[in-house]
């Protein structure tokens, strides 16, 4: 006996747990952008997984910077688009998972193990992902935009006096 709980892979034995599919669609929309649905698809030496935090923490920086600062603040238009992107990507994630054929998603995370039907979780997720990821999206990209053409609009007046 290996001491872990009964269900639990043992160590070396290529055993794994069932990967749901509506499961790592809704981490993806709730905690993607820190990298949660990779971690729990590929575990926690996943190095594409540790390169979220990092983005979307100095993105949330900026946010915190633009409310204590003012609109004004350089730093905060440079970090806020950080989060904004990863924020995006996530849920981009989130419609390829919930999207996935629960054939193709078996044979890529679940091998050798009986498939499952997954219902509608998904594909609600995948709806609330487009709904939420869009509107990121486009919030992003208005506010970059602004930003860039305002601090043209300031360079060109520096020049000009």
């Amino acid at each position: 006996m290996s001491g872990k709980p009964a269900g639990l892979p043992v160590a070396g034995h290529g055993l794994s747990h069932y990967k749901s599919k509506t499961l790592a669609t809704w981490i993806a929309i709730l905690g993607g952008s820190l990298g949660l649905h990779r971690f729990y698809l590929h575990g926690w030496r996943d190095g594409l997984g540790w390169l979220h935090p990092l983005p979307t923490l100095a993105g949330l920086h900026g946010v915190r910077r633009m409310l204590a600062l003012g609109q004004d603040d350089q730093a905060a238009w440079a970090l806020i688009p950080l989060l904004g992107l990863m924020l995006a990507q996530a849920m981009l994630f989130a419609i390829l998972y919930g999207l996935t054929p629960d054939e193709r998603w078996d044979a890529r995370h679940n091998p050798g193990q009986p498939g499952q039907e997954t219902r509608w979780g998904p594909v609600l997720g995948a709806i609330a992902a487009l709904m939420l990821g869009a509107g990121v999206l486009m919030a992003t990209i208005a506010f970059s935009g602004q930003r860039y053409f305002e601090w043209q609009i300031e360079q060109a007046r520096q020049i000009s006096q």
